[in-house]
């Protein structure tokens, strides 16, 4: 009976560890507008050109 209790101790700790590691994912920085949008106060943020992303590994998979 003690074998059981262990695996499922693992097994939660093994999928804490998972949503701990996806926790960290997406893109660092500000919220962007939608497209089309217009927003009186960043006058200046129209003006730069917006950075092209980095293509990574996991693209292919979104």
């Amino acid at each position: 009976m003690m074998r059981g209790n262990a695996l499922n101790r693992l097994l939660a700790l093994a999928l804490l560890a998972g949503l701990v590691a996806v926790s960290g994912c997406g893109r660092k920085g500000p919220l962007e507008p939608p497209p089309g949008s217009v927003s009186p106060a960043s006058s200046d943020a129209a003006t730069k050109p917006a950075k092209e992303d980095r293509r990574i590994i996991l693209d292919a998979l979104i």
